[in-house]
């Protein structure tokens, strides 16, 4: 286990998960109302955690079919990491939103719960951009420590989502605060653009 590469995983996978989005407001609300919080933290993390082994594995042995692929990759991974860097510096410049979470729904059973959850995952396109396609394209500059890549991606989603999700109580007053959103949003940003600068330094060699 390379623990450089593991943690370069960990980072990059929050960095990837932790912005304001339905899925992370679907699970926070589980969190606050006490509902399925188990199962809705598992159903995401596995999710992520199949994404993930399918992006480091796979990602390789196609580039290893199409030589070009990789550095097409690799370039436009870069270029896609300096863009959502930029697009987070404004949103913690420019916005004033919150994750917030309703409380006033009814009470669904478990069955229904996952189908949401697993439905808020799957059906959006941009968990395949993250997961499979970036993280993918990421790993392969890591050679034979992808595993150790891999699994600190794969840790990172779990510690958030059951983080989040047990933790929503007392993430609540901080994060319905739009100051700790522009703090987190600044960070993901300077996250984002270390990885791009280091794909674009790997591509150079």
């Amino acid at each position: 286990m390379d623990l450089p590469v593991f943690f370069t995983g960990m980072m990059m996978s929050l960095s990837l998960i932790v912005a304001i989005g339905a899925q992370n407001a679907f699970v926070l609300r589980q969190g606050l109302r006490g509902e399925h919080v188990l199962a809705v933290c598992l159903a995401c993390a596995i999710s992520d955690a199949i994404l993930i082994t399918i992006g480091v594995t796979s990602f390789r042995t196609v580039s290893d079919w199409l030589p070009w692929l990789e550095p097409v990759m690799r370039y436009g991974g870069a270029a896609f990491l300096i863009w959502y860097g930029v697009k987070s510096i404004l949103s913690a410049v420019r916005s004033d939103e919150a994750l917030a979470a309703d409380a006033s729904l009814p009470v669904k059973d478990l069955f229904r719960t996952l189908v949401a959850c697993l439905a808020i995952t799957w059906l959006n396109p941009h968990v395949y951009l993250d997961t499979v396609v970036l993280l993918g394209s990421i790993s392969t500059q890591f050679g034979d420590e992808q595993g150790s890549f891999a699994v600190g991606a794969i840790l990172g989603s779990f510690v958030f989502f059951f983080a989040l999700g047990y933790g929503a109580i007392r993430l609540r007053p901080v994060f319905e605060r739009p100051v700790a959103w522009r703090i987190l949003e600044t960070l993901i940003a300077l996250v984002m653009w270390l990885i791009a600068f280091k794909l674009l330094v790997g591509g150079a060699r």
